[in-house]
């Protein structure tokens, strides 16, 4: 027998959820053809996996990655965690489909703390374009989904109100046209503008062409207001019948999880993501400006911002601290208190200066009112879901971003399967990549099996920890040392090969 790659010698976690076995595997251009023990076998590259796991590539199923994906130091973090597919397109707002530069500025300057801009493309775009450029580009896979903010604008602008029946209909081919251009869903962001001001008739019309790919939501309300998000999904959800997948699920798991229990047991395909940490990242605007305010409409927001006053929600500044504050690098790692004092302006004020200097592009890392040893327990009730995937929201743009883009998968599988027993390595592999591959409707991938596509991980289980702090948050995970993306080795021992196997993952 005679392969290109042959890992020997290691504990398979084939993602199915059964028992770890002792095998090699055989790789054969991008494909797994044959998984058992090999003997006699011969691979121009062998890969000694001994005493470490060999489970399929991770699918990060909610990250911020469309335009840093090309990025060597967002690749790295991601392999080193055994991250191998990143989905895209999250919370509404991405760079396509754009029919107009306006469209295309929009969605790149409203949403710059979180996406960045794209490298190679101006816009306007087309699925099928911003797809192509991924292509051979990255270490990493990308799946695409369509985002409902980018859309709304591209057909409403700014518009604060319901589609008319014709603004509809136009965006409902947009939907359509990107769908069959290989997108992989429908994403929205009801607390972001301007996917904030649709209503559920809207959504549910505009997830009606997706058929088995889901409708993916960061809801209208988390924590507290949770129930009000998930009431306006699982309505989504009937009416249309799409399958369902929320994105970044937090809150007291006593009242979360019970609602999506309810809503499967109605025979609604609900998922969810959800990354282990008590703290959030977002754009500043978002949490910090009063609804009245148009956040949609930058000029308007920042035209009011410098005449009027503004009636600050002084609670909130303790528990920001600064990320991404583009002129005043100086402030990125500083809670917005330890900045304004710096400054020699109060907090509101503060506040008010740089979104105005930044026209609204700073973004922030925010301390939840949970963060605590219950909060803590909600997080380990959440991941242990069966309804639960891995999704590390990573934003990597900014001077001090939130750790966990570097390292909420390596905590899945160090912290809560080692440490605490949350989840079995197992279960991790099923939770992490098989499943999130269902779900997303990636067939050929998700399995350490022959016929799969060959995006492998090599796993030292004794050793994966994430090692990124709120303090120190670019410092990339430990313990994955070695990772195949169609058969191509992107990582070898810890370290980048260069090597850009990765392609947009057309469902």
């Amino acid at each position: 027998m005679s392969f290109d790659v042959l890992i020997r010698d290691g504990w398979v976690l084939d993602g199915t959820g059964a028992p770890a076995f002792l095998a090699d595997v055989g790789i054969t251009g991008s494909e797994i053809t044959a998984v058992g023990r090999l003997t006699g076998a011969e691979a121009a590259t062998v890969i000694d996996a001994s005493g470490r796991h060999v489970m399929p590539g991770l699918i990060d199923c909610h990250v911020h990655g469309d335009a840093l994906v090309f990025d060597p130091e967002v690749q790295l973090a991601a392999l080193r965690q055994g991250v191998t597919t990143f989905v895209l397109g999250q919370d509404g707002l991405s760079f396509a489909p754009t029919s107009t530069p306006e469209t295309f500025a929009y969605a790149t300057r409203y949403f710059a703390a979180v996406n960045g801009a794209h490298p190679h493309a101006e816009g306007p775009l087309s699925v099928a374009e911003l797809l192509a450029g991924y292509d051979g580009a990255s270490a990493l896979n990308t799946v695409y989904l369509l985002p409902h903010g980018t859309i709304r604008y591209d057909v409403m602008g700014a518009a604060e109100r319901a589609a008319s029946a014709d603004e509809l209909a136009a965006m409902l081919a947009r939907v359509e046209r990107g769908l069959s251009e290989g997108a992989a869903g429908f994403s929205t962001g009801l607390e972001y503008a301007p996917g904030r001001y649709a209503d559920a008739a809207e959504l549910a019309a505009l997830c009606a062409p997706l058929g088995a790919l889901p409708y993916v939501t960061h809801m209208r309300g988390y924590g507290v207001n949770a129930t009000t998000g998930m009431t306006e999904v699982t309505d989504i959800a009937r009416r249309s019948g799409a399958a369902v997948h929320v994105s970044h699920y937090h809150g007291p798991a006593a009242t979360l999880l019970p609602m999506v229990d309810r809503a499967r047991d109605e025979g609604l395909d609900v998922t969810f993501d959800t990354y282990p940490y008590l703290r959030g990242s977002t754009i500043l605007a978002m949490v910090a400006l009063p609804s009245w305010i148009p956040a949609a409409d930058t000029d308007r927001a920042l035209s009011l911002l410098e005449s009027e006053r503004i009636e600050w929600d002084e609670t909130i500044w303790p528990r920001i601290t600064l990320s991404h504050v583009p002129g005043a690098e100086w402030a990125e790692g500083l809670t917005l208190p330890e900045a304004a004092e710096r400054a020699g302006a109060e907090p509101g004020e503060f506040c008010r200066a740089i979104l105005v200097a930044t026209r609204l592009e700073a973004g922030c890392v925010m301390a939840r009112p949970d963060e605590g040893p219950e909060g803590e327990e909600s997080v380990r009730a959440i991941l242990r879901h069966p309804a639960h995937t891995g999704g590390s929201d990573g934003i990597y743009v900014g001077g001090h971003p939130h750790p966990r883009g570097y390292g909420a998968f390596a905590r899945m599988l160090g912290h809560h399967v080692r440490d605490t027993g949350d989840l079995t390595l197992e279960q991790a592999a099923v939770h992490l990549a098989s499943h999130p591959a269902r779900r997303f409707g990636l067939t050929g991938r998700g399995l350490i099996r022959a016929g799969q596509v060959a995006d492998v991980v090599v796993l030292d289980a004794a050793r994966v920890q994430d090692l990124a702090t709120y303090a120190d948050p670019r410092v990339p995970a430990a313990g994955v040392d070695d990772v195949l993306v169609s058969g191509v080795a992107v990582l070898a021992g810890g370290t980048l090969t260069g090597a850009t196997p990765g392609r947009a993952i057309r469902p």
